[in-house]
């Protein structure tokens, strides 16, 4: 019987024997992972230690993976699996009892980090749940609402919200979606109720500013200035209430209502114009006849001066309207002239007026006769040597004096 072949070569994790059989050493013992009696001792445990160091690449590479996040639990725990496959029973030298310990303490991390992904899908869920319920009360918010152009983009948005939420169980997911969806249906239906009603208002103000086109474009050729004017105010005030037409139909209606109006005002503008300047020669002419009328001033003949001023107002009516601005100064200068004429003439009625003549001789006498009178009394007084009588009368007697003066420098103004 024949010993056993002595070893060529021997390391810590695996020997080759004589024939070329390779060994690898394990907790349970040594185990045979392959043969190679054409090479050198360390030619094969050099080839089959490269194979361990494949597969503790391999170990290395899941770790880095696993420990980054870079895999969800299940495909991690899957390639752990397939890498532990290979390391038992791995023809290989090494350490493959380390190997698969640390594969065992990645099913640890694996775990762990399961555990963090339920806690983390709770939370989202939660927080998904928490949104969608803030989602749907905002939509029932806006069912109520009429900002049609906003609230339609809003709940546009809040449908994208949506999706971009994680689903929740089916019964809260359900009926939460319920809530929504039903308000969204409401503000639909809302809004399109609204526009249907818009839509029939601005057809009948089409009609409505389809006659008022008409009216203003029959006016536009008038010369009728006054009465046409205020015409068109009113048709402006309609065209207003009349509230908006579709908005093709109503640029074109405003550019034709907007045109028979710039027509009308444009040739009132100009004969205006022509007034104006027409205004402005008849303002010199008044010019003209307020020097010539304030050349009467003072009056030294009277009857010469009414009888040009009478000639003066004749050629002032016939010549006619001036500007607006420039009337009330004309008119009151020319007025000045008539009242200070006036004024002479009634002075000179009321001295010859011999009612008012009698009246200041009357006047006069009497008080001469007062005058007389309280001399009687002021000389009774002093008889008696009452001196505070006579000196009341003498005070009575100067006042009535100043008064008599002033009554017959009135009466001399009477002529006779």
């Amino acid at each position: 019987m024949n010993s056993p072949d002595p070893d060529r070569s021997t390391e810590p994790w695996g020997r080759v024997t004589g024939d070329g059989t390779v060994f690898v050493r394990t907790v349970d013992g040594e185990r045979q992972v392959g043969q190679m009696p054409d090479g050198t001792a360390e030619e094969a445990l050099a080839f089959f230690t490269r194979r361990y160091e494949a597969l503790a690449f391999e170990v290395e590479l899941l770790e880095q993976r696993v420990k980054g996040g870079a895999l969800s639990p299940d495909e991690a725990a899957a390639a752990v699996k397939q890498v532990h496959g290979a390391v038992i029973g791995a023809q290989a030298v090494g350490d493959l009892e380390g190997l698969d310990k640390r594969l065992d303490a990645l099913r640890g991390t694996i775990a762990e980090r399961r555990e963090q992904r339920k806690v983390e899908r709770a939370r989202k869920v939660e927080e998904g749940k928490a949104q969608k319920e803030k989602i749907a009360a905002e939509a029932e918010r806006l069912s109520d609402s009429t900002d049609w152009r906003n609230g339609a983009n809003r709940m546009r948005d809040l449908l994208e919200e949506w999706k971009s939420l994680p689903r929740l169980d089916k019964s809260t997911d359900d009926a939460l979606w319920r809530r929504f969806s039903t308000a969204r249906t409401t503000y639909t239906r809302h809004r399109k109720a609204h526009f249907a009603e818009l839509n029939e208002k601005r057809d009948s103000a089409r009609v409505v500013k389809e006659k008022l086109v008409a009216e203003a474009e029959a006016l536009e050729g008038s010369t009728d200035w006054g009465p046409t004017s205020g015409k068109y105010r009113d048709l402006m005030r309609k065209w207003k209430a009349a509230g908006p037409a579709p908005k093709a139909v109503d640029d074109k209606l405003w550019k034709r209502f907007r045109g028979a109006q710039d027509t009308f005002f444009g040739a009132r503008d100009a004969a205006n114009a022509e007034l104006d300047r027409e205004f402005a020669e008849n303002a010199e002419t008044k010019e003209a006849l307020l020097a010539e009328a304030d050349r009467l001033l003072p009056v030294t003949d009277l009857k010469v001066a009414k009888d040009s001023l009478r000639d003066i107002a004749d050629r002032w009516d016939a010549a006619g309207k001036v500007p607006r601005d420039r009337m009330k100064d004309l008119e009151s200068r020319f007025r000045k002239v008539e009242q200070a004429i006036r004024g002479v003439e009634d002075d000179k009625w009321q001295r010859s007026n011999p009612e008012a003549r009698a009246r200041a001789a009357d006047s006069v006498e009497q008080l001469q006769d007062s005058i007389e009178e309280l001399r009687a009394k002021h000389d009774k007084a002093v008889a008696v040597d009452d001196t505070r009588k006579a000196a009341d009368h003498a005070a009575a007697i100067e006042t009535k004096q100043s008064w008599l003066v002033q009554a017959k420098k009135a009466l001399d103004d009477f002529s006779d």
